[in-house]
């Protein structure tokens, strides 16, 4: 396995490779990347997975400057995995107009950037602003790195896949990309990098918000059709139980637009902090495929 920092380099590397699967990451794996690795090795004869935490998609108040940084451990797991090339860049490498401001960092000098689609403003752009403008950005400039053929995206985050599809069909960019089932720990919790700011009793209590979108799936299946009282009810319960929500939402798994009766594939959205052991709140997401 080779572990490339720098354009050029990763351009020589791959410049004959028939067929290039690709797996962009922020690091700090668990066994949901390895699964996207995994689904990208059976789909491609070369597999490519970045290893980038992305300052764009952050905001002020947001944890870029603690964002777990595991580059070692993550390569001895993606060895292990049998991913071919490691793309490890820095910041000025994906940001080559980046400047240094000594009152407050790194300036990107990205004017340039991807606008997403009004959906980026939904969710969990609401609370986000510019989140989806950053992630798209991003992508966008690895994709033009790796030049892959196929791509591979989890499920967990459905609004992000939703919209890098959206991307990658209006620019018409040669690239299929797959979603990966989410993965998820015994309890139900989603994995989830962001789950390491959390101890073992609070790892149980995250559960919750997984159980809060399994019963609102039931409940459709059932036949419910009163969605706003479904996503009223199940966030009143969880803020009871100390949790801050975000969101739950009902939507349509093909539009993400609000769900309608009579829709048939929808989705079911949750994102809510909760008290970590730093001191702080972690902000979690889910989401429930259901089919009525």
């Amino acid at each position: 396995m080779q572990i490339i920092h720098t354009i050029s380099e990763l351009r020589t590397a791959l410049k004959q490779q028939p067929k290039i699967g690709f797996v962009p990451t922020m690091g700090n794996l668990h066994a949901g990347h390895i699964h996207l690795v995994e689904i990208a090795k059976q789909n491609a004869s070369c597999v490519v997975v970045s290893i980038f935490v992305n300052p764009l998609q952050f905001g002020a108040n947001e944890d870029f400057g603690s964002y777990p940084r595991t580059l070692e451990a993550d390569c001895e797991k993606l060895k292990a995995a049998g991913a071919d090339i490691v793309f490890a860049p820095n910041v000025s490498e994906m940001y080559p107009q980046v400047t240094e401001n000594k009152s407050n960092g790194k300036n990107l000098n990205q004017s340039m950037t991807i606008t997403p689609p009004p959906i980026a403003s939904e969710l969990c752009g609401a609370s986000r602003p510019g989140h989806f403008a950053g992630v798209a950005t991003v992508v966008m400039k690895l994709f033009n790195m790796v030049q892959p053929q196929i791509a591979v995206f989890g499920k967990k985050d459905f609004q992000q896949l939703f919209i890098i599809k959206e991307m990658v069909k209006q620019f018409n960019l040669p690239i299929q990309i797959i979603a990966g089932e989410t993965m998820r720990e015994a309890s139900g919790l989603a994995m989830s990098s962001r789950n390491g700011y959390l101890n073992e009793a609070q790892r149980t209590q995250s559960a919750q918000l997984n159980a809060a979108l399994q019963h609102i799936a039931q409940q459709l299946k059932n036949g419910h059709q009163d969605f706003t009282s479904l996503e009223k009810t199940a966030a009143q319960q969880l803020n009871q139980n100390h949790w801050e929500v975000d969101y739950i939402s009902i939507r349509s798994a093909n539009t993400l637009q609000p769900a309608q009766a009579g829709d048939k594939q929808l989705v079911v959205l949750g994102a809510a902090k909760i008290s970590n052991n730093l001191g702080g709140k972690t902000r979690l997401i889910d989401n429930l495929e259901v089919h009525i």
